[in-house]
């Protein structure tokens, strides 16, 4: 069994400019989940999707493959299953055959050690298509429509929080999926799907740069080894 990683960066970034690339602590953002990645004991290949010179010359530093993305497909309405699939067609015309995907977002830099392998062990262990991570989410949510505000809760017998059904958040650090479901169903999460649960403090998404400071405090006092470096 073969298991890759593809790890989509593209330049362009309008929330902080050059996001990708930007020091987090000591490396690049990108360098952390390149580095998870190569630290994992089940993954084989470890690649990296960009149409940018910059990420393609730091992924290269950092040991990873690059898989050159096309233009078209490096805007910020384009959907990452695009980006999946244009990454699994370069490898699969190199004549290398796989059998599950680890997509890992550079915006999720606080993966823990042993994270990614968990993850891909539920995965395996349960036959399940597809497996993402996941946060406990105990908060009170509303919708709005116009001036219609709507609730997803019982808002007139208000529960304590910790009283409430818990819900899973997605946090956008680690999707896993076989190749084969993925393409017939053309959607990272498909087929018979399982969640791998993570901390709060390992779910932070950076995509401003209030969370790039929070993310660089976090870096600062917590005890590295730790995490997936």
């Amino acid at each position: 069994m073969k298991i890759i990683s593809i790890i989509p960066a593209r330049g362009g970034s309008k929330g902080i400019p050059k996001k990708n690339i930007k020091k987090l602590g000591d490396k690049p953002l990108i360098a952390h989940t390149i580095q998870h990645s190569l630290n994992s004991k089940l993954i084989d290949r470890t690649i990296v999707s960009t149409e940018d010179i910059e990420i393609m010359e730091i992924a290269r530093d950092y040991k990873a493959e690059i898989i050159e993305r096309p233009n078209e497909l490096a805007g910020d309405t384009v959907s990452s299953e695009l980006v999946i699939e244009h990454a699994i067609n370069v490898i699969k015309k190199e004549g290398f055959n796989f059998d599950i995907v680890v997509l890992l977002q550079c915006t999720s830099p606080l993966r823990r050690k042993n994270d990614i392998d968990d993850a891909l062990k539920l995965l395996l262990e349960n036959n399940y298509d597809s497996v993402f991570s996941v946060v406990k989410n105990r908060n009170f949510i509303w919708k709005k429509n116009n001036d219609n505000i709507t609730p997803f809760f019982d808002y007139k017998n208000r529960p304590r929080r910790q009283d409430r059904d818990l819900e899973y958040a997605e946090n956008g650090s680690i999707f896993i999926f076989k190749t084969k479901t993925f393409e017939k169903e053309k959607n990272r999460i498909c087929g018979k799907r399982g969640i791998y649960i993570m901390p709060y403090e390992s779910s932070l998404e950076i995509d401003t740069p209030f969370d790039f400071w929070l993310c660089e405090q976090w870096l600062k006092s917590y005890h590295a080894p730790i995490l997936g470096r």
